[in-house]
């Protein structure tokens, strides 16, 4: 099967290997599309240590076609979206099967579009931070795959203000289509919102952003932190101010999770492609590569020219 390999020095480069056979609790999926997601340029700048050569990819769509041992035999054929560990950006990769999702009729590019974003972006919302009718959301990478998400999950959770923040006007201007009331450009976070505070803050930057971020809070506020977009420097928090306004600072690592309880990610994730499948959440894929693009894909990513969700078109 063809493959891309990411080699020790940091090069895409496409390779004939052999099929993956299933092991227990696994099945092989012959994929038609694969995400890219942060991830991505996290491992091809050595933030995630992996044995190189590498098949990257960590999320797919496509048809099952074949089972290891202990899952049933009749999902062969069947149609689904996956989140795998790795080795997505090939004909065939192996995954976990309490994390591979019969997708029905969903088409296999847009179930591609779905990845780790939306299982994230979903439980942001709705398990971590539980947004609550009437309450003020702002949300950091706002046209990014889990911001545009996060924005529409969190209207249908019933949010009354929804806030965004981007790099660029370009992309505030995208972001503008997910039903956020404001979209602010970085710079501008928070010297524009004046005395505004809010509920809920969901942060994948990090750094002076989180620091800002946790001012404001209002009373009995949650900032979730979920990644470190700009910088890995250390943020502290007082937790005696954070007592006495009642605030939280809360974390989440959908990998971790993925480990941990599996199940728990797989049920997130189910929700947000029912919500998808019913028409009331929009997946927008703006990109799509071929494999032998995936260098130009990563590093447009990397560099936050991208918006919405980018994925590889493999078969």
């Amino acid at each position: 099967m063809k493959a891309v390999l990411l080699d020790t020095e940091d090069h895409y480069r496409i390779a004939e290997l052999d099929e993956p056979t299933p092991g227990p609790g696994e099945v092989a999926i012959r994929v038609a599309y694969a995400g890219i997601q942060w991830g991505d340029t996290m491992v091809r700048d050595g933030h995630f240590p992996v044995p190189r050569p590498f098949v990257p990819g960590f999320e797919a769509s496509g048809r099952i076609a074949a089972v290891g041992e202990g899952v049933n035999a009749s999902l062969i054929g069947v149609p689904v979206a996956a989140l795998t560990t790795g080795g997505a950006w090939a004909e065939v990769v192996l995954a976990p099967a309490a994390l591979t999702l019969d997708i029905g009729d969903l088409p296999l590019r847009t179930a591609a579009g779905l990845g780790w974003g939306a299982p994230t972006s979903y439980d942001l919302v709705n398990t971590i931070a539980r947004v609550r009718p009437g309450e003020s959301v702002l949300i950091h990478a706002a046209a990014g795959s889990v911001g545009t998400l996060a924005a529409q999950f969190a209207r249908l959770a019933g949010a009354a203000r929804l806030v965004g923040v981007t790099g660029t006007t370009a992309r505030a201007d995208y972001a503008a289509q997910f039903g956020y009331d404001q979209v602010l450009l970085r710079e501008e976070f928070p010297t524009k919102l004046g005395t505004e505070r809010f509920d809920v803050i969901l942060d994948p930057v990090g750094g002076v952003s989180r620091r800002a971020g946790l001012e404001q809070l209002a009373a009995h506020g949650r900032l979730v932190a979920y990644g470190n977009l700009s910088t890995y420097e250390p943020v502290l928090a007082d937790t005696n101010d954070l007592l006495t306004h009642g605030k939280s600072l809360i974390t989440y690592n959908s990998n971790l999770l993925s480990q941990t309880h599996p199940e728990r990610l797989a049920d997130s994730a189910r929700r947000a492609l029912d919500l998808v499948a019913d028409g009331k959440v929009r997946v927008d894929i703006t990109a799509e590569y071929h494999l032998t693009d995936l260098a130009t894909a990563v590093q447009r990513l990397a560099e936050g020219t991208t918006h919405g969700k980018s994925i590889l078109r493999v078969t």
